[in-house]
Parts: C-alpha cells; structure tokens; sequence
C-alpha cells in the first residue's frame, strides 16, 4: 500500500501507487491520500499540487469496489462525515492543484479529477464514471461535479451511461486543459506547477477559494467577498514584493507573507 509524497522547489507531488490494481484504492489508500492532501493544505512550504498514478497504464481505477461493496459502513461509521477527508469530498484545499493523467480516469479517478484546477492528460487517457454498471452511482462528488462542469446532456451521457470517453472528447468539452504525448505529460504539469508556484501564494490561494466558492454565492456576495479578500491582500508584503518586482523590471520572489 502506497500513496507517495515528494516535494521540490514548493510543488508536492502525490503519485497513487498500486499499478498491479490500476490503482484503485481501498479505505487504506484513501486514509493515506487524506494524510497527503492534509499535508499538502497545511504545510507552508508547497503552494502547488500534482497528482498522477505510478505506471504508464492507470491514473486510478478510483475505489477498489471489491473492497467497499462487501463491507457497507455501519450507521456510526456514516455519521463521521470529517474522517478522512480527500480533496473531492470535503477537505478544502485552497492551493492550486495539477492533475497529471496517465492513462485510465475510472470512476472514482474521474470525480477525483473533477476536483483538481489543472488537467493535463496523455493522449492515451480514457474517462469513465462506470459506477451505474456496477449497481451504484459515483460518490465523492461525482453526481455534483460534473453536472457543474459540463453541459446537461454530456454529464448525463458520462453518468446515466457509463460509458467511456477519450482524451480529445475531454479536452473539447473542457474536461481537461491539454493533451500532450504521454512521454511529455510529467513535464507538462510540471510547467504549469511551476509557473503557478511563482505567482504570490496568498493571491492564487484567495482567488481559487473566490471561484469555488461562486458556485454556492449569489453574485452580491460574491462581490462583496472578493472586496474584503481584496482587502486582507493590499497590506500584504507579497503585494508590496509585486509592485516593486513591477517597478524595478525583475521578478517576483513572493514569500505568502
């Protein structure tokens, strides 16, 4: 059971690692990738994210059903609605987060796609929320993201369905923002994580959390919420960094200060 962790120049990099099971997840992989997604929300020192999954075939398989469908959660167990929280199901997560996807997208890969800022996917990527074929529905956000996030008839078509979808069916409707050769895909997100690492941390952080947080704000506060967010930042040091970087004609060395 593996869910690795690396960081470099402030990007974690979260990689699912069970390639012999495509990997899908069972309740172990998913309290690890809790604990990796906690880490990456608290520690100061990674203002970026990708996630990706170990081999070439598989981004995830999502959960490993042959786990889950025979060992339903007691009623107690239902009521802890905070225990291990991901990324897609409750755990907010305002850093920008790259998905780097590999090949299959399935189920529970797919709402956990659903749930990233950034998606690069190998031209070999397939896409699927299956879980209809199987007796059950895609949870963690799966029967809420994609109504949000593509057109009625398409989402319909993904869910009611079942079916799977290629790589360039994702990047025309939007599910994904380039699909490259899969030996350019790390590189690629790497790219994006980079130049998403050297924007000002708190500024990327409140503007994400602004668009989230839209789909459930009538406009009014919308508005009024970026001009107190708008506020907090005008006395920050990453802004007085930026406005010097501007004057002087160099970079920025933002701090998240």
């Amino acid at each position: 059971m593996s869910i690795d962790l690396e960081v470099a120049e402030n990007i974690a990099t979260i990689t699912i690692n069970r390639p012999e099971r495509m990997n899908a997840m069972d309740a172990e992989h998913y309290a690890a990738l809790s604990a990796a997604w906690t880490r990456v929300r608290d520690d100061p020192e990674i203002r970026v994210a990708i996630i990706t999954g170990a081999g070439e075939k598989s981004f995830s398989a999502g959960a490993d059903l042959k786990s889950f469908i025979g060992a339903p959660q007691t009623l107690a167990e239902l009521q802890l609605t905070q225990k291990n929280q991901l990324l897609n199901r409750g755990l907010e997560v305002w850093k920008p987060v790259v998905a780097a996807v590999n090949g299959y997208c399935l189920g529970g890969g797919t709402t956990l796609l659903l749930a990233t800022d950034i998606r690069i996917a190998a031209e070999h990527a397939t896409f699927s929320l299956a879980e209809v074929k199987r007796g059950v529905f895609p949870a963690n956000g799966g029967t809420q993201r994609v109504a949000q996030q593509l057109p009625h008839p398409l989402a319909m078509e993904l869910l009611l369905l079942g079916d799977s979808v290629d790589a360039h069916f994702a990047l025309r409707w939007g599910l994904v923002n380039r699909v490259v050769p899969a030996a350019q895909l790390m590189d690629t997100a790497r790219d994006f994580a980079r130049r998403l690492a050297a924007n000002a941390p708190l500024a990327v952080q409140a503007a994400k959390e602004l668009a989230v947080r839209s789909r459930d704000l009538d406009l009014a506060s919308g508005l009024r919420m970026e001009q107190l967010f708008l506020r907090l930042l005008q006395d920050s040091e990453d802004v007085q960094e930026g406005t010097a970087a501007f004057r002087e004609k160099r970079a920025p060395s933002f701090r998240g200060r």
